[in-house]
């Protein structure tokens, strides 16, 4: 081989390494360059029990479309509207914080994950009665007695208009009931009732009426054998 072949190879060796080193070189740089992301994306959670394991308390086809149907298209609306709003909150309290500033497809769906996935791990089978210790204690020192607790959850329960739900709420160290219209929870800056989430009951039709038709009254009767107050006591914290 030449010499002259010999150093073109050399040569053309050389340029490619260049090309190889400088491509490398900046798409690391633009990498390194690019604004980390973070997008919320919402999720349902498992349901903790079979959809029969709260019979006779809530129905089996209930249970399987309450949460099959309704839950899953507010996890799809939502996790829609988050993309096409372009939000970019990094966590559902900061989501709900900022509830004023939502439009009503994100608003709306949000609460809806977030106040059904509450709502499952709230409820268990063979659940109900007289809650004992630190929930006792706590409802004791609130309202009075168990019964008079009861009495008034029952009330806010009953007395939400049209779709909603009835809440146990910590407001700084003290415990409250009340209620929110449609998919509204204690966490958004738009709510009246305002706290951490203890226990909650769904009285939107579409989570009794297949069973109890329009009498809310049994079906709030009922769910109080459902409620798992292990669940109750770790959100008391």
């Amino acid at each position: 081989m030449s010499t002259t072949r010999r150093k073109f190879i050399k040569d053309s060796v050389r340029a490619s390494a260049a090309v190889a080193v400088g491509t490398s070189f900046i798409f690391t740089e633009s990498t390194a360059q690019a604004p980390a992301t973070t997008t919320l994306q919402f999720a349902q959670i498992p349901l903790p029990y079979a959809f029969n394991a709260l019979e006779p308390n809530i129905d089996a086809l209930t249970m399987e479309i309450h949460y099959g149907k309704h839950h899953a298209t507010y996890v799809k609306n939502v996790n829609e509207a988050i993309a096409a709003d372009k939000i970019v909150y990094e966590n559902e309290k900061d989501f709900f914080a900022n509830a004023s500033k939502l439009s009503a497809k994100a608003r709306n769906n949000g609460g809806g994950v977030y106040n059904h996935n509450f709502f499952w791990q709230a409820m268990k089978p063979n659940g109900g009665g007289v809650p004992a210790g630190k929930v006792s204690d706590a409802l004791n020192g609130a309202f009075g007695s168990f019964d008079k607790f009861k009495e008034q959850f029952n009330d806010a329960a009953m007395k939400r208009f049209g779709s909603g739900w009835a809440w146990l709420i910590n407001d700084g160290g003290k415990l409250k009931i009340g209620s929110t219209p449609n998919q509204d929870n204690p966490l958004m800056d738009i709510s009246e009732l305002k706290g951490t989430p203890v226990l909650a009951l769904d009285v939107w039709e579409h989570a009794y009426y297949l069973k109890y038709q329009n009498k809310r009254n049994e079906y709030v009767a009922h769910w109080w054998n459902t409620i798992n107050w292990d669940e109750v006591a770790k959100n008391l914290k």
